[in-house]
């Protein structure tokens, strides 16, 4: 069935429950020899093989194959949920047409970043004269229970509906240049979207048939879809997947990935701790739809000055080990900024950090040095991400 006429869920299942979670798919991980990891209370796989041959598979002309289901997904539908979404996130609903997506994030009351989003407007309903559109709330897993707590309370105002089908369903992705060729030979044609649109596809398999909903999205620099199944079909589509040619690959890899992107995480990257402008998010931002939750301040930093540091990149010439949280200094000695994430990149054969700099010194081009196990790195501010 299409993800709108999946059952409502009690809001209230699993409340209290602090146990790590497993995925719907974690016996098939298991089954493929991954090595598990605990993230942000979800065990997830890190690795199936070595983390050099899954980065190539995105990185190389092939295609990498991500179980995403950790990550939240909540429906939202209504004739009032273009008008209470926009007053708790940063970009404008009012803009989002049918079957497609667009970032957007959740701030606080002084403009920090509680969640950072993707909003799917999945299908619009007349209801007499009323637009009920449906659209789908995909977070982090860090960030989805405090989205699902930011909307819930406003069902009673209004005709504005929550369902989290988070675990009524399976979020795959395929990164990389051959993602499109493997969503052909498994979904057809009409499921390879163009960037930030949504497919919905009738899948039929040996007799069996189910709805997916496709959605072309990035997780790593590089040409990627997602798609949504319901459990009881997500077996099936990821082994099609893999004999379409996906090579399975595992969290460690995806950070990899997603540093050279230069694409932040919660709490790595950005927490409520940070203004919503500083954390790199400029396309989330609307500064035209009027008011929301926070806007006063983000709409004040833009127009009266800039944020007094931002997520940046920096590059070291060489492999270094750098850990996150190392302090950044100017070349002649300030502290201007801390490390938040750090890797190597096999593509750039260099040492890459994501970091937050003083205003003064996000410049690409400036100079800088970070002191680690009492040895000093020289490095330098560049444009994100860094590998297109």
């Amino acid at each position: 069935m299409p993800l709108e006429a999946l059952p409502q869920k009690n809001m209230t299942e699993g409340a209290g429950q602090i146990a790590v979670r497993e995925l719907a798919l974690n016996e098939v991980h298991a089954r493929l020899g991954a090595t598990m990891t605990e993230r942000d209370g979800w065990f997830v796989p890190a690795s199936y093989v070595e983390v050099e041959q899954e980065y190539a598979a995105v990185r190389e002309a092939g295609a990498g194959l991500i179980d995403l289901s950790s990550r939240g997904r909540l429906l939202v539908s209504g004739s009032e949920a273009v008008q209470f979404l926009n007053g708790l996130i940063t970009n404008d609903m009012k803009t989002l047409e049918q079957n497609c997506s667009m970032p957007a994030a959740f701030p606080n009351v002084q403009g920090r970043l509680i969640a950072s989003v993707r909003v799917i407007r999945l299908s619009d309903e007349e209801a007499g004269k009323k637009v009920c559109p449906t659209f789908l709330i995909d977070t982090e897993a860090a960030t989805s229970g405090t989205v699902l707590k930011t909307i819930e309370r406003f069902t009673l105002a209004g005709d504005f509906r929550v369902n989290d089908i988070s675990s009524q369903t399976v979020m795959l992705s395929l990164q990389g240049a051959n993602a499109a060729s493997a969503i052909d030979s498994v979904l057809g044609e009409a499921a390879v979207s163009a960037p930030n649109t949504v497919r919905q596809i009738s899948w039929q398999q040996s007799g069996t048939q189910t709805d997916v909903t496709v959605i072309h999205a990035s997780h790593t620099g590089a040409s990627g879809f997602d798609l949504i199944v319901e459990n009881d079909h997500a077996e099936r589509l990821w082994n099609a997947l893999q004999q379409a040619g996906a090579q399975p690959l595992g969290y460690d890899a995806l950070e990899v990935l997603r540093v050279e992107a230069g694409i932040p995480r919660y709490g790595a990257d950005m927490d409520d701790t940070n203004v919503v402008t500083e954390t790199n998010l400029d396309d989330a931002v609307s500064y035209t739809k009027g008011c929301y939750i926070g806007q006063e301040i983000i709409a004040r930093i833009k127009y009266r000055g800039h944020v007094a540091k931002k997520l940046s990149g920096v590059v070291f010439e060489g492999n270094y080990t750098v850990a996150p949280g190392a302090p950044i200094s100017s070349v002649d000695g300030k502290e201007i900024g801390r490390i938040t994430s750090v890797t190597n990149s096999p593509k750039l054969q260099q040492t890459i950090a994501l970091a937050y700099l003083k205003y003064d010194y996000i410049a690409p081009g400036t100079p800088v040095k970070v002191v680690a196990a009492n040895q000093e790195f020289a490095g330098k501010v560049v444009e994100l991400p860094f590998v297109q």
